[in-house]
């Protein structure tokens, strides 16, 4: 299966049997056609801004990605898992975008372990721009998603008199907080708000392992049209998120590989950084709570008054539109978030499904993730974080672990003493 992705009128080629149509920037005019960002483009041109060309090609590759993650399932695949995945994009430039798919490749494996095979092609998309574009006068970029962490990272941001223009990725359930919290933050953030919106004509693949290139193009977008940007300066592009998750090693043997999400690991942000810079996109990916804990976050956030009043208004849980939008309190970002309230020492107001894990029974103690979390804690004591069956470390890409190894120490912890005290035993 092949999937083929552009704007509506984009020249792509004679379609073979099992290809999959995905119209980007638009809606699929049969039952057999897929569509991405149907919507993006208008919000986009409401805002008046000007992203660099780069940039609206390198959003219609994650558009095209996320189509490609969704669209291809992973039971079809020899081993249940890795899926070899054909991919062909409309790009405005597609002879640059052809010169690096190597790299490009090699980044989409690393995020999902899947084998990727990428084919760019003409007629991409690259719009008008308005006759009184905007020029935001901002000086960073940051991605807020509603979590904890990415609302730590702004209120930080203004802490330290920067103005950052938000940039957020809709998901159910999250987007008046979004709103909200941009309105509320350092007096009110200029604040943009995009859905990929991706329908796919088949059964979807809920693993959705490459759903952070998205995230990452939009600010990516946003931080190309600031004035800043346009008058030949350098945007940091801020992606706050607590160094235990961000290298989020498999607690158990079952949680190996592609299991554990890569969405903000090191490695991952190097080689998109390094697509950047061949892209001749002057940004900067920063993610400055790297040797961080998530407790460590909340304890050292300098505006305690305002993140107490807001911090279990954020959302975390993994499972959170399952459970009627709460907490489900018990899948490992929730036990993660737990955890940090504990070691900040103050109330979690945040309401959990499964609030009481001192119950010995499938649903609280002994439910998969808590079960986990408690035996990794266990032997992390005993032995040492080089007792994990993998830490998801790499010294030849990533340089001294030391710092790495310490956080991750920190944070499961950090998780152990939150169990302890919960009676998980």
């Amino acid at each position: 299966m092949k999937i083929v992705c552009g704007p509506p009128k984009s020249r792509l080629g004679r379609l073979a049997k099992n290809d999959v149509r995905f119209v980007l920037y638009g809606l699929g005019v049969k039952p057999s056609q897929g569509s991405a960002g149907a919507t993006l483009l208008k919000v986009i041109q409401h805002s008046k801004i000007v992203p660099a060309s780069p940039a609206w090609d390198l959003l219609s590759l994650a558009l095209s990605v996320i189509c490609a993650d969704t669209a291809v399932r992973r039971s079809n695949s020899p081993d249940g898992w890795t899926r070899q995945i054909e991919l062909k994009v409309a790009v405005s430039d597609p002879r640059f975008w052809s010169s690096h798919t190597a790299l490009i490749e090699n980044q989409l494996k690393f995020l999902t372990t899947d084998i990727w095979q990428l084919e760019f092609v003409g007629d991409g998309l690259y719009p008008e721009p308005p006759k009184t574009p905007a020029m935001p006068n901002e000086e960073c970029v940051t991605l807020l998603s509603g979590g904890l962490d990415s609302f730590v990272g702004a209120i930080h941001l203004v802490s330290e008199d920067k103005k950052p223009y938000a940039v957020s990725q809709v998901s159910t359930g999250d987007k008046h907080s979004q709103s909200y919290f941009a309105s509320k933050i350092g007096g009110g953030l200029s604040h943009l708000q995009l859905n990929h919106n991706v329908r796919c004509p088949g059964e979807n693949e809920r693993s959705q392992r490459a759903r952070s290139l998205i995230f990452l193009a939009y600010g990516v977008l946003a931080a190309t049209a600031l004035k800043r940007y346009k008058g030949g300066k350098t945007i940091d592009l801020y992606v706050c998120e607590n160094g235990f998750i961000s290298i989020n090693p498999p607690l158990t043997a079952a949680r190996l590989g592609s299991l554990s999400t890569r969405t903000t690991h090191p490695i991952f942000i190097s080689m998109f950084q390094e697509l950047l810079d061949v892209a001749g996109l002057r940004i900067t990916v920063r993610n400055p709570y790297q040797f961080k804990t998530k407790g460590e976050m909340l304890c050292e956030c300098k505006d305690q008054a305002f993140l107490a009043k807001h911090a279990a208004t954020t959302t975390s849980c993994g499972r959170y539109a399952h459970n009627n939008f709460e907490h489900c309190g018990r899948c490992l970002p929730c036990l993660i978030r737990r955890a940090a309230f504990h070691a900040w020492g103050k109330k979690d107001k945040t309401p959990y499904v499964y609030d009481d894990l001192s119950k010995n029974d499938v649903r609280h103690a002994r439910f998969d993730d808590v079960r986990c979390a408690a035996i990794a804690a266990a032997q992390v004591e005993m032995d040492g974080i080089d007792a994990l069956p993998s830490t998801n470390l790499n010294a030849l890409t990533m340089g001294d672990l030391t710092r790495y190894k310490s956080v991750l120490t920190r944070g499961i912890n950090e998780l152990g003493k939150f169990l302890s005290a919960a009676g998980v035993k």
